[in-house]
């Protein structure tokens, strides 16, 4: 196979924006577009399709691209495996565990590939934290500190679509909506937490069902701690992320992508360890660590499209498996189910218990 012949399910705002890049990527045909209304693909090239089904069964694509949704990504996804399709979905995999190990299970011929949308992980310089940290560059994280406090929306966003903001409708708010990318890069970094421990607004700052603003504290197998943060009701805000190490400490402003690294010149065991002195501090380095590029906006969507043809075509490993998706996922709905039962909860998660309170707030 020379090309991949893909298919696009939900052609709203993100999934025309998925079906434009693929028809700008060598490698790739936009074969067929499904959508509810036909009408709003007309100007798409390839099969039209008002049903997924219909377009999976077909024999016009191979792969198929989902931007339908939340609740409905795992419905289409295991349709298309089970059809032996590659697929590619939008963040977030499910909307809660339970259903995000069902679809996992559906994927059985493992030469079908399954990715998922983060493309944040295209960007050169979050590329580079998770090289620092896996090389020991850092050395051990002792601490995390992740500020997602500048994704504000006003009013007149959640007024645009009956859907939006609600359990039935999107599954939740913040955590499932705007903060997806930072919980992949939480755990692309630091790993999974044990337990989590979490405050959540309930319609906080807006007229809406669900969580918009969210402060979690999480704790790690090797006593590593972690403190995050996120809200749409905050301006300006902050974008910022610090991984403290042993050797040293990360700061990154997530909007501009500067990196700097602190860099003890001892190992802060060692030095404490060691030093005779009562108030000395390890000797510090401060470096502006640089990357090549900035892999904002359609570049990194077309990564990403690139990166499944290239795992298709030619076996390249998937930036964003979707084995991985479901990590991010899960600590989004640990802060979730700590906040609505105002307790601390352990990984792995309560599946069961996750799924019946979401379902629980969906059918109010």
């Amino acid at each position: 196979m020379k090309s991949v012949r893909v298919g696009v399910v939900g052609v709203g705002s993100m999934g025309r924006v998925y079906a434009d890049a693929i028809q700008s990527i060598d490698g790739l045909q936009l074969a067929a577009v499904c959508n509810r209304t036909l009408a709003k693909i007309q100007d798409l090239p390839g099969e039209k399709f008002s049903d997924h089904r219909a377009m999976i069964a077909s024999g016009h694509v191979d792969a198929v691209v989902i931007a339908t949704p939340h609740w409905s990504h795992p419905e289409v996804a295991i349709d298309a495996l089970k059809r032996g399709l590659h697929v590619l979905t939008d963040k977030p995999l499910a909307v809660h565990v339970a259903d995000g190990h069902r679809v996992l299970a559906a994927h059985v011929d493992r030469t079908r590939r399954f990715g998922v949308i983060f493309n944040e992980r295209t960007r050169p310089v979050n590329a580079k934290i998770r090289s620092m940290i896996e090389t020991g560059e850092l050395g051990a994280i002792r601490r995390v500190i992740w500020l997602a406090t500048g994704l504000f929306r006003p009013h007149a966003y959640y007024a645009s679509g009956g859907w939006r903001a609600t359990w039935a409708g999107e599954g939740g708010g913040v955590l499932i909506n705007q903060a997806p990318h930072d919980l992949d890069l939480l755990q692309w970094f630091a790993g999974l937490p044990v337990r989590v421990t979490a405050r959540i607004g309930l319609g906080k700052y807006h007229p809406i069902e669900v969580e918009d603003d969210v402060s979690a504290v999480l704790e790690y197998s090797g006593g590593a701690t972690g403190l995050f943060a996120v809200t749409t009701g905050e301006a300006p805000g902050t974008s910022r992320v610090e991984i403290a190490g042993d050797k040293g400490k990360l700061e990154l402003d997530t909007e501009s992508g500067k990196l700097k690294f602190f860099r003890n010149e001892v190992p802060t065991s060692e030095f404490s360890r060691t030093t005779k002195e009562r108030f000395a501090r390890p000797p510090c380095q401060e470096i502006d660590v640089s990357v090549a590029g900035n892999g904002d906006g359609p570049e990194s969507h077309i990564l990403i499209l690139e990166n499944f043809r290239d795992a298709i075509l030619d076996g390249t490993p998937l930036l964003a498996p979707a084995e991985e998706a479901i990590r991010s996922l899960e600590i989004g709905n640990a802060m979730l189910l700590s906040g609505l039962l105002g307790r601390t909860v352990e990984l792995p998660l309560d599946a069961e218990l996750m799924e019946r309170e979401i379902k629980r707030l969906a059918s109010r």
